[in-house]
């Protein structure tokens, strides 16, 4: 069996033990390329991270496809990853990408207006979207302002932190006050290749049930 097949068994594994399944999804991952991640793409780490990821989407999407964005101080919406071409993704349609803007510093915000912009306008329709963010630190402060506005959108935003740098505006997000729902949540891996897959899921799932029932309380969420 394939590490791809593996890893969507326990998905749905993890599926199961948080009542998700038949839920259906649009699946996106959000890619830092900001100067202090380049020795992760360089050891191959973020390609890791597309491959664990896009077992989610498997499971989750009916196309069975990923949406990716990269960013630094500027940003990439880049071409959905599926099965039949996740290996060396990241070198094809990043590393060796002379249009992607490579290792700067990070402005979340214009990334973020992207992907609601694609979710909400260009693509829009019923399905709830769940949006896994991955980042190493120093997340600007007005990234909260953007997760506000969109709490009344139908999508839910993962981040996850990895190393040891800081984190506090994405520890804030469960303190943050005023929305209409709780749509983010933060996890920290200080080493994301050190983490099981069995862990990874369960935890990268643990906010979203949550979410789902209080959007389709709030009717944010139609289906």
């Amino acid at each position: 069996m394939s590490t791809i097949d593996l890893r969507k068994k326990i998905v749905q594994f993890t599926l199961e033990k948080k009542q998700l399944t038949g839920v259906t999804a649009r699946v996106g991952v959000v890619l830092d390329i900001s100067g202090s991640m380049r020795d992760l793409y360089a050891r191959g780490i973020v390609q890791e991270v597309v491959e664990r990821i896009l077992a989610v989407a498997c499971k989750f999407d009916d196309n069975g496809s990923l949406d990716v964005w990269v960013y630094d101080n500027e940003f990439s919406r880049l071409p959905s990853v599926t099965e039949r071409d996740f290996e060396q993704y990241v070198q094809r349609h990043i590393l060796k990408n002379p249009s992607i803007h490579k290792f700067g510093r990070n402005n979340e915000p214009p990334v973020m207006e992207d992907v609601i912009r694609k979710y909400t306008k260009e693509d829009k329709d019923s399905t709830p979207v769940f949006i896994i963010f991955i980042n190493d630190g120093g997340v600007l402060k007005l990234t909260k302002k953007v997760i506000m506005k969109a709490a009344v959108q139908p999508i839910f935003w993962q981040f996850v932190g990895i190393g040891n740098s800081d984190f506090e505006v994405l520890e804030g997000l469960d303190n943050m006050t005023g929305r209409v729902v709780d749509n983010a949540d933060f996890v920290h891996l200080d080493r994301i290749e050190g983490v099981s897959d069995d862990e990874l899921y369960d935890r990268l799932l643990n906010e979203f049930p949550h979410w789902l029932k209080a959007a389709k309380d709030k009717r944010i969420l139609t289906t």
